[in-house]
């Protein structure tokens, strides 16, 4: 189904809204669109919207499956802009937020939607999920220029690290059970990524509530949503695999002529399964079994 904006979507569309979990995908260009809108619609979201420009060409299955909003996929906060206006139509509800050619992976993904993880996230009273963005790239680039294969997609199976979230309202102080994680292709190639988009750490699900707003760098305005994990144990985490750093490295000028390849040592073959980020402590059960 086909909306003119966000606006008139929210104005006649009101009741999808009550059918979640959303997913929020931002297609800023064709790439892998059809593909992210299927893994998402196959891991149980009840609702996707697609925010794309109004000339992006969408095959029919994809139309009859998702809601598309016309929207101004350029703008500066394009996503956050707009899912901070749906964070206040939808309270209550679980969204996931992200772009073409990124998948979220939850735990045990193969036999559980992520419906059902939501239900045991909440019961354990998280209101939010943390996840780590892992960079996925085509294994040779000569073949592949876009960086963009899905039959081919690699990923760094290691060379990650997290340190502490220093608070800035006290310094040399640390926010609790925050953590910047880096690692993937923005630290590999770091001098080709500006510092402050350096950090793979993302609130990849939350729960939307009065007042709640989402920040540009994909954290919160409530600090308990910007936390790992409950202070009595681990709590489950997810991972976004994206194609959208290599997409970006490939497209600047600069960096496309710098790096002919991005496979190094510690790359690995990616197989789509939620188990292989598992095994690597990329993404954690918690306490679900």
């Amino acid at each position: 189904m086909r909306h003119g904006g966000l606006e008139a979507f929210l104005r006649r569309g009101r009741a999808t809204l009550s059918r979640g979990p959303l997913a929020v995908i931002l297609a800023e260009d064709g790439v892998e669109v059809a593909s992210t809108l299927r893994h998402h619609l196959s891991a149980g979201f009840r609702t996707v919207l697609l925010l794309a420009h109004p000339d992006m060409p969408l095959p029919p299955e994809a139309e009859a499956e998702v809601h598309r909003i016309d929207h101004d996929v350029f703008a500066e906060g394009a996503l956050v802009g707009a899912v901070n206006r749906l964070i206040r139509a939808a309270p209550g509800q679980w969204i996931y937020a992200g772009y073409n050619a990124e998948y979220l992976f939850h735990p045990f993904a193969e036999t559980r939607s992520v419906t059902e993880m939501l239900a045991f996230h909440a019961e354990e009273r998280r209101e939010a999920m943390a996840a780590a963005v892992i960079d996925l790239y085509a294994a040779d680039l000569d073949c592949t220029p876009s960086a963009v294969c899905r039959e081919t997609a690699m990923f760094d199976r290691l060379g990650y690290h997290a340190l502490d979230r220093p608070d800035p309202a006290r310094p040399g102080q640390v926010l609790d059970r925050q953590r910047d994680l880096y690692g993937g292709l923005r630290w590999r190639f770091e001098e080709h990524i500006p510092a402050d988009r350096r950090r793979i750490d993302r609130i990849a699900l939350f729960r939307a509530r009065p007042g709640l707003e989402m920040r540009p760098d994909f954290t919160f305005n409530v600090p308990e949503y910007n936390t790992r994990a409950c202070p009595w144990h681990r709590n489950l985490t997810a991972a976004v695999c994206s194609f959208r750093t290599a997409k970006a490295l490939r497209v600047n000028p600069a960096s496309s002529f710098a790096i002919s390849g991005f496979r190094w040592p510690g790359s690995a073959p990616f197989h789509w399964r939620a188990q292989q980020l598992m095994d690597l402590g990329l993404m954690e059960s918690g306490q679900w079994f």
